[in-house]
């Protein structure tokens, strides 16, 4: 069965390369062939490398082709990916600072790629140019030399995948595992081997045109994906070879880093908490070193337009990631100037570190939470380190999303159980499944729909999906015997859900206790997201156990104004008055029937907001880990009156 969907690219920022490679895992997961046809090209959807040189941006029209048994499937799931905003990328599209003037006394300027100043002696990487040295082979060596590259590829692949650890840098290190695997890729180079050119030649040669494609694209974040191909197509060749190229290894603690540019496999071998920095003359603000170097809290410059002699030259570089300034071999005045920032920051940090024991602080008799809102259990050890009081918001859709098939009753049981257990006597609060169309899930069917922000998501969808929302209602059930489990529904708009809620629960701690399975029970609160929500907060109020303000959709929802949409941008203010006056309203509420208030959206974090927000009423606070210090320290100077 031949089928095509036309859509409208709404994944964040387009199919560049976590959004490649999960929409090709999605693909593959299909015996149907399936392509993705852009402004007349078309491109095999089961390969990442072919995918990401079409250059789907986001805004983008695009067909989707699919022909086979189950052609039908593939063209749905397919296109909730195309449709959701998020999809393949986590908790959001990676963010940069803005280059800054340079300062009079810099020695340049470059984009800066990740926020921080440093200062340290200079580590120069400058690995050596491989050079082309044609062999023709001999028809009988045609056999050994393919078997040679399929045993680097394999080689290669398995000291990546050891590399993977959780986190930021597995994603990126998935993603050159897919170059590395793609078969298009692979089979050029096989056709040159084939062909009678010796292996080695055959890979720097296959890998330099697909390098050169990427790099001539228009889109930033496709043309950043060449150094992924020249980093898989250099290891590749020095493991032909037989040799071992330069090692970020020895780098000594505080080194600099400075190169013409820094690969994520190049990374992938250092030590990452010996960078004291890191300076490139090529990359970009999307590239993975300066993701990379973000997510290790590492200060990076990159692009910086300088003569690699002078860089390979320096002793000593100093850098501030934030504004983009590097000074080469920098004069006393300038090193003093530098150290004594770098001393006031770390000086900030170890203040706020006093607040990390802290308990919750007191406001007129009212003690006010700070918690802490996760994803996934690995985020557990960051939050506990920063002296969260529990957690505020547990996003349960993360155990959906990125898989073949619905999570089991038993899988989400033991999930619930070892977060509530991991934070007592805190509360931990899990908000029931959060997905729509805008994040598909495997095993629901969402139809298509122009605004899914407005659509068949949250509580609408779970309600009409009992096969899917009772094994959840069971599993939190049956962790709730840790005590310290609290569940809050999201966009609930009236009574009539919250009862609907109940009614599931009842109906599942009946079926647990008839089966004779250890069960507790949890306290229930909603989400107040929607208008509908805020404006009916008094009678809600006596129907829950506590309100939780989500601010992101709350304010998108009070402005009229897509909170992804740029253009209105301006208008996504939680603290215009309308939104705050709805916040008051709720709090107000949830004061006169006597039921804590929390603000789980990142305006939770906000120092020019938290005070306001708690003379409002509010209760608890929740935010990413990394804020919960200075979000203490915000809540502990508010004056009493």
């Amino acid at each position: 069965m031949a089928l095509e969907r036309k859509l409208k690219v709404a994944v964040r920022d387009g199919l560049h390369a976590r959004p490649a490679t999960q929409f090709v895992k999605l693909a593959r997961g299909f015996e149907a062939a399936i392509e993705i046809e852009r402004d007349g090209k078309r491109a095999n959807a089961k390969s990442s490398v072919k995918l990401m040189l079409l250059g789907v941006r986001e805004h983008d029209e695009i067909v989707l082709h699919a022909d086979g048994a189950d052609a039908d499937t593939a063209i749905d799931q397919l296109a909730a990916f195309i449709l959701s905003s998020d999809a393949g990328i986590g908790d959001g599209p990676e963010t940069a600072p803005v280059a800054a003037p340079p300062s009079a006394d810099a020695d340049m300027t470059g984009v800066p790629a990740s926020e921080g100043v440093a200062i340290g002696p200079a580590f120069a990487f400058f690995p050596e140019v491989l050079e082309e040295r044609p062999r023709a082979l001999a028809p009988a060596e045609v056999p050994i030399e393919l078997d040679r590259l399929r045993a680097a590829v394999a080689g290669i692949a398995e000291a990546l995948t050891r590399r993977a650890t959780p986190g930021e840098d597995a994603e990126i290190l998935t993603a050159l595992l897919e170059v590395l695997r793609d078969e298009e890729f692979v089979g050029a180079i096989e056709a040159l081997v084939t062909g009678g050119l010796d292996c080695v030649t055959a890979t720097l040669r296959a890998g330099r045109q697909l390098e050169a494609s990427f790099a001539a694209m228009d889109d930033p974040y496709v043309r950043a994906r060449a150094e992924d191909v020249g980093s898989v197509t250099r290891s590749m060749a020095l493991s032909l070879m037989g040799r071992q190229d330069v090692s970020l290894a020895d780098l000594q603690p505080g080194a600099i880093l400075v190169a013409d540019e820094v690969g994520a496999w190049d990374l992938a071998h250092a030590d990452m908490a010996a960078i004291g920095g890191i300076v490139c003359r090529r990359g970009a603000a999307v590239s993975h070193v300066s993701i990379m170097a973000r997510a290790h809290g590492i200060p990076a410059v990159v692009g910086v337009a300088i003569a690699p002699e002078r860089l390979r030259a320096a002793a000593v570089v100093a850098l501030d990631g934030g504004t983009g300034v590097v000074h080469l071999d920098p004069d006393e005045p300038t090193r003093n100037r530098v150290t004594a920032r770098i001393a006031a920051d770390a000086e900030a940090r170890v203040a706020l570190e006093v607040w990390r024991d802290a308990g919750p602080v007191l406001h007129q008799g009212r003690p006010i939470e700070v918690a802490a809102n996760l994803g996934t259990l690995k985020e557990i050890d960051a939050a506990l380190r920063a002296g969260a009081h529990g957690v505020g918001l547990f996003r349960t859709e993360f155990l959906f999303m990125e898989r073949r098939t619905l999570p089991g009753e038993d899988e989400q049981a033991a999930t619930y159980r070892r977060l509530a257990e991991a934070f007592a006597p805190y509360a931990v609060v899990v908000r029931t499944l959060d997905v729509g169309g805008d994040k598909p899930v495997a095993g629901i069917a969402f139809p298509h729909e122009d605004n899914p922000f407005l659509g068949w998501r949250g509580v609408r969808m779970c309600l009409e999906r009992p096969d899917v929302f009772k094994p959840q209602l069971r599993a939190l059930l049956r962790a709730a015997v840790v005590g310290n489990l609290r569940v809050m529904v999201p966009m609930v708009v009236d009574g009539n859900e919250v009862a609907a809620v109940r009614s599931l629960i009842e109906e599942c701690r009946a079926e647990l206790a008839s089966e004779g399975v250890e069960h507790g029970a949890f306290a229930l609160g909603i989400m107040v997201e929607t208008p509908a929500a805020a404006l009916l907060a008094p009678e809600l109020a006596k129907e829950v156990a506590f309100f939780s303000i989500g601010t992101n959709d709350l304010t998108q929802y009070v402005m009229a104004a897509d909170r992804l949409n740029p253009r209105v941008a301006a208008l996504n203010r939680t603290e215009h008055p309308a939104v705050m006056r709805a916040i008051g309203m709720v709090c107000d509420a949830g004061s006169a029937a006597g039921i804590p208030v929390a603000i789980c959206g990142e305006a939770a974090a906000r120092p020019d907001l938290i005070e306001a927000f708690v003379r409002m009423g509010v209760t608890e606070l929740s935010m990413s880990p990394a804020s919960i210090l200075r979000a203490k320290q915000c809540v502990a100077a508010i004056q009493v009156g």
